[in-house]
């Protein structure tokens, strides 16, 4: 009997939960970003008029996704592949998106925050996402896409010159995302970014913010550590794009995700060729 190919592992998977795990001790001084993208999702969930009570929060750095959740009175279990962050959240369970253990149709909703860029097998796991979700249950995602960190990454290759190491894994785009929502069999899928500008003083405050917040390295191709006379020059590098005031402006780019579990009771696209007025027609200058 033939079975599905499985996803190539990029990423390593002890290193990743290790990282989590050793980040989670000083996370609030380096938490800014995953409380932007904890706090974007929260509002996106205010539109959302239908009761959906029970949660699943992948990706719980700190309890502050969790908590506010809680706040509007849903009920919330949380999942993290990092054991010392699963252990804090209030009992949480370690787990990898692509490897979910819980039962189909457990939660209205699902919420992951800053964790799906680095999934070994994403389809894999946006589609344990959608089985887990009750009928007409919610997915929202957030998490560093396509265009993130340029200034980093110009810096290394070219302190580097002609054997460039890999430190900076593959990035996803948001359009890709989102087709890979409607790919997996989610309805309604929304895919859209935005981009925040953090400046810093110097390289080594940037690496220690990625540090801090579980974003480094963990491809399984990773580079060896670099070379100190190459971390220098490309502080250099870094320094040299700083603005009049001595700090460098470093690009992050996210990306959201929203789609919904299938439901019969949700609108159904219209037919096509079904319209009664034409594109042209629609698109016509209107007379006076």
């Amino acid at each position: 009997m033939s079975t599905a190919p499985q996803a190539p592992e990029i990423f390593d998977r002890p290193v990743r939960a290790m990282r989590r795990d050793r980040a989670a001790a000083n996370f609030a001084a380096h938490d800014f970003l995953y409380r932007h993208m904890a706090d974007e999702l929260i509002d996106r969930l205010a539109d959302v008029k239908r009761d959906l009570a029970d949660v699943l929060v992948i990706g719980c750095s700190d309890d502050h996704l969790a908590a506010r959740l809680r706040a509007l009175g849903k009920r919330v279990i949380c999942t993290d592949p990092g054991y010392a962050n699963a252990a804090a959240a209030c009992g949480g369970v370690q787990a990898d998106e692509d490897a979910l253990p819980f039962a189909d149709e457990s939660f209205d909703l699902v919420v992951a925050c800053g964790t799906l860029d680095s999934v070994n097998d994403l389809p894999g796991a946006l589609l344990l996402m959608r089985r887990i979700l009750r009928p007409d249950g919610l997915l929202l995602a957030s998490f560093f896409g396509a265009g993130s960190l340029p200034v980093l990454r110009a810096s290394l290759m070219a302190a580097e010159g002609d054997r460039v190491g890999q430190h900076i894994h593959p990035q996803i785009d948001v359009r890709s995302a989102g087709d890979l929502l409607s790919r997996v069999g989610f309805a309604m899928p929304v895919a859209d970014g935005e981009t925040l500008t953090v400046r810093y003083r110097s390289l080594f405050q940037l690496l220690d913010d990625l540090r801090g917040m579980a974003a480094s390295n963990m491809l399984l191709s990773r580079a060896p550590v670099l070379r100190r006379s190459v971390l220098g020059k490309a502080a250099e590098l870094f320094a040299q794009a700083a603005e009049p005031d001595g700090k460098t402006p470093e690009r992050f780019a996210i990306a959201y995700l929203s789609g919904w579990k299938p439901d019969a009771s949700q609108p159904a696209p219209a037919r096509r060729g079904s319209a009664t007025v034409s594109l042209a027609a629609a698109l016509r200058p209107k007379k006076d």
